[in-house]
C-alpha cells in the first residue's frame, strides 16, 4: 500500500476540514483564522495575517499567534499596496517594514512566506505567515501555501457573494414594501407567497393572512370588466410561448371586493417567470389602484356630456327666437318681439355665466386661486345680489336677516359676490315650487356666519359630502329638470377655502336645505 507523506495527509486533512467550513454555517472570520492555522502549521510559522482589500488599500482581517491590538499595527504597513498591481505586486518593503514591527514588538519573525488571495483576476488579499528561523521560502513552500491562499479567496468570495445577495434580498423587500403599487408573488399552483403593504391596504387583508393561501381566495372580483380570471387563462393555455405577438404577461381590470366588503377599482398585471426548462415559477402581480383613473375618465365624460348639453340648450334657444323674430312673412306684435328679446338676453346672459364657471374652473385648476383683498360688507354685497335675482322670479321671496352692527371683513369682493350669486340661483333653481329664500348673518369677535335657506327639495343625504365636487349636480326626481354645469358649487367651495373659511350643507326638517359658510372677520389677521 503507497502511503502518503506526513505532510501531504495533514494538509489533504486541513483542505478537507477547511472545505467543509466553507459550506457550514461558520462566519468568514472564524473560516480565515482555521485557514491561517492550517497555513501556519504546515509551514512551520510562528504568526499568520490575512489581510483583505477594502476599496484601495488592505486591513488585516485575521490573525494567528498574535493579539488583535498588536495585528493593527500592520495596516498601517499594508496601505501603501496597489491592490490593482497584480501581476507586479512587490512586498519587499513591507517584509522589512513587518520585521522592523515584529522586533518592535517583540516577536521573533525572521522570514516571511506571502501570496495574494485571487480569485476570477480579483486580488482579494493577501495571506502571510512568519517564522521564526532565517532562510529563504522555497517553491515548494509557495505551492503549499497557494493552496490555503485558495481557500481563502473562496471563502472570501463566497462571504461577498452571499453579503450581496442578503443586500439584494434586503433591497427587493424594501422596493416590495414601499411600492405604490400592490405586488404579490405566486407559486407554479398560484399560492401567495409575498404580499407587500400596499396590497394589504388595498385589500384589507395582512400579508400574514394573505400568504399561503390560493389567489382565487385573496383575489376577489366584485366585477371584472376587462380580461380573464388568472385560473381561467391559465387554463386556457396562458403564458403560452413567449413571444413579441404573445407576452409572458396578462391584463385584468375590474372591481375588488375589500375585507370591509367596500370595493376598489384595479388593474393587474401578471407576468409568467419561468425555469431554464420553460415550466412556469412564479406569477409575479402588480396591481394598481385605478379608482382617480375611473374618476378622471368618469369626470370627463360628465364633462363633455353636461357643457355639450349646457352650451347647446341656450345656443339653440338664441337661434330660435332670432330666427323667428327676424322673419320677413310674420308681423309681431311690440309684446312678442320684447319677450321673444328677453328670452334672447336671459339665455345669453346664461351662457356668458357657464362660459365664467368654465374658465375659472380650468384657470383655478391651473393657477389656484388668486384673491384681491379690500374691506368687503356682506350685507351690501347680499342686498345687491338679492335685489338682482327678485326680478328674475316671481314665485320666491328673498330676504336678507344680518345681526345689527355687521362688521366688515376683509376680502375678495367680486369671488364673495360669485359665492353669493351661485347659492342664490341654485336656492331658485332646485326650489320649482317657490317659496321664501333667507340669507340670515351673524357674527363673534372672529368670525362672520352665513346662512342661505329655501324650501326646495334638499339635497339627497347620500349626495350632501359631493356636492362640491366638480361637474356634480344634485340629482333626484325633483330636480332632474335643473339645468346647470355642476361648477358653481365647486367654484363656491374653493373661494371660501381660499379665505381660509368653510362651508357646507345641511337639510332643513322642514323642507329645503341650508348651505352655512364662516369666514374669518379679517384675512390673516
Amino acid at each position: 500500500m503507497f502511503l502518503l507523506p506526513d505532510y501531504r495527509v495533514r494538509q489533504r486533512d486541513y483542505l478537507l476540514n477547511i472545505s467543509r467550513a466553507l459550506t457550514s454555517q461558520l462566519d468568514l472570520g472564524e473560516v480565515l483564522r482555521m485557514i491561517l492555522q492550517a497555513a501556519a502549521s504546515m509551514l512551520s510559522g510562528e504568526v499568520g495575517l490575512i489581510a483583505l482589500r477594502v476599496g484601495d488599500t488592505f486591513r488585516v482581517r485575521a490573525v494567528f499567534g498574535l493579539a488583535p491590538e498588536d495585528a493593527r499595527t500592520f495596516d498601517v504597513i499594508l496601505r501603501d499596496l496597489n491592490p490593482d498591481m497584480l501581476g507586479e505586486l512587490d512586498l519587499t518593503y513591507v517584509y522589512s517594514q513587518m520585521r522592523r514591527v515584529a522586533r518592535t514588538l517583540g516577536i521573533n519573525l525572521r522570514q516571511i512566506v506571502a501570496l495574494p488571495m485571487v480569485m476570477a483576476g480579483d486580488m482579494l488579499g493577501i495571506l502571510f505567515v512568519f517564522r521564526a528561523y532565517a532562510g529563504t521560502p522555497t517553491e515548494n513552500d509557495y505551492r503549499l501555501l497557494q493552496s490555503f491562499a485558495d481557500q481563502a479567496a473562496i471563502a472570501v468570495h463566497n462571504a461577498r457573494m452571499y453579503e450581496f445577495a442578503n443586500q439584494e434580498r434586503q433591497r427587493l423587500a424594501a422596493i416590495l414594501d414601499h411600492s405604490a403599487d400592490g405586488i404579490m408573488i405566486l407559486d407554479a399552483n398560484l399560492i401567495v407567497e409575498r404580499w407587500n403593504r400596499a396590497l394589504s391596504w388595498m385589500t384589507g387583508l395582512p400579508a400574514e393572512q394573505a400568504q399561503g393561501r390560493p389567489h382565487d381566495v385573496v383575489i376577489r372580483w366584485k366585477q371584472r370588466e376587462h380580461g380573464p380570471d388568472l385560473r381561467e387563462a391559465i387554463e386556457g393555455g396562458w403564458p403560452g410561448e413567449p413571444s413579441a405577438e404573445a407576452p409572458d404577461t396578462l391584463y385584468v381590470e375590474g372591481d375588488l371586493q375589500r375585507v370591509d366588503g367596500t370595493t376598489i377599482s384595479v388593474g393587474i398585471t401578471y407576468a409568467a417567470l419561468r425555469r431554464p426548462n420553460g415550466d412556469l415559477q412564479n406569477v409575479i402581480a402588480n396591481v394598481r389602484d385605478i379608482t382617480h383613473f375611473r374618476e378622471a375618465e368618469q369626470l370627463k365624460s360628465t364633462f363633455i356630456s353636461v357643457i355639450s348639453h349646457e352650451l347647446k340648450t341656450p345656443v339653440a334657444l338664441i337661434k330660435g327666437y332670432a330666427d323667428t323674430l327676424r322673419r320677413e312673412d310674420a308681423q309681431w306684435d311690440r309684446n312678442t318681439v320684447q319677450n321673444g328679446l328677453k328670452v334672447i338676453e336671459e339665455e345669453a346672459d346664461r351662457l356668458g355665466e357657464l362660459i365664467e364657471n368654465l374658465l375659472a374652473a380650468s384657470k383655478l385648476q391651473a393657477e389656484g386661486m388668486r384673491l384681491t383683498l379690500d374691506d368687503v360688507s356682506l350685507p351690501a354685497l347680499v342686498n345687491q345680489s338679492i335685489e338682482r335675482f327678485q326680478t328674475q322670479t316671481d314665485i320666491h321671496t328673498l330676504t336678507a336677516e344680518f345681526q345689527e352692527g355687521f362688521p366688515i371683513i376683509t376680502g375678495d369682493q367680486t369671488r364673495l359676490r360669485q359665492v353669493i350669486d351661485n347659492l342664490l340661483s341654485n336656492a331658485i333653481k332646485y326650489s320649482p315650487k317657490g317659496g321664501n329664500i333667507v340669507v340670515r348673518g351673524t357674527y363673534d369677535d372672529k368670525e362672520v356666519h352665513l346662512a342661505i335657506s329655501d324650501q326646495g327639495s334638499g339635497i339627497p343625504p347620500d349626495q350632501l359630502k359631493r356636492i362640491f365636487e366638480r361637474f356634480h349636480r344634485v340629482n333626484n326626481a325633483l330636480t332632474s329638470s335643473a339645468q346647470g354645469t355642476g361648477l358653481g358649487l365647486y367654484l363656491a367651495h374653493a373661494v371660501v377655502t381660499a379665505h381660509n373659511g368653510r362651508i357646507w350643507a345641511v337639510n332643513n326638517p322642514s323642507g329645503g336645505a341650508t348651505f352655512h359658510i364662516i369666514l374669518p372677520r379679517n384675512l390673516g389677521g
